[in-house]
């Protein structure tokens, strides 16, 4: 069956669905441009600390910790939870570094947490294999698809899930 809309008619239904996928948020956990989220039951706190105990749990290094709270609160000024832990470890940055160099600024890999008005609180993070795909390389390639179920467990242990 072919659907035959007049101009303005077209033009009317191209503009709701234009607004509704403005309007209408992506489910929690699905990747948009490789990001995917798991938001957590539990404190912003608590998540916290159980992502930098994940973060040792795999064996990956904390290679820095960028605390926006802290910094405002310096200024006087209170943020909700907003942190960013940058995650890597050494081996797997020589093994990146052979495969390609300008691939060198996608390391450390980030995971980026935050707390809801709700009191919930969320991780956010790119997935190694798309961070890594459009370079085009499979030695690239072939080192996401180790980090990707480890950058999974460490979020997933660290949000409870």
């Amino acid at each position: 069956m072919k659907l035959h809309l007049r101009g303005t008619h077209r033009l009317a239904v191209s503009l709701v669905l234009a607004a509704a996928a403005l309007v209408i948020p992506a489910a929690p956990g699905i990747a948009q441009d490789g990001r995917i989220t798991l938001t957590s039951k539990a404190t912003f706190a608590k998540v916290a600390n159980a992502l930098e105990k994940a973060i040792a749990d795999q064996n990956m290094g904390l290679v820095c910790h960028a605390n926006a709270q802290r910094g405002a609160a310096v200024r006087g000024v209170k943020l909700a939870g907003n942190q960013v832990f940058m995650v890597f470890r050494n081996d797997y940055a020589v093994r990146m570094l052979a495969a390609s160099v300008p691939a060198g600024i996608e390391a450390p890999l980030r995971l980026y947490i935050t707390e809801g008005q709700d009191g919930r609180t969320s991780v956010t993070w790119r997935s190694p294999s798309a961070v890594f795909a459009p370079y085009g390389n499979a030695d690239l390639n072939a080192l996401a698809r180790e980090l990707d179920p480890i950058i999974e467990k460490i979020v997933r242990d660290a949000a409870g899930h």
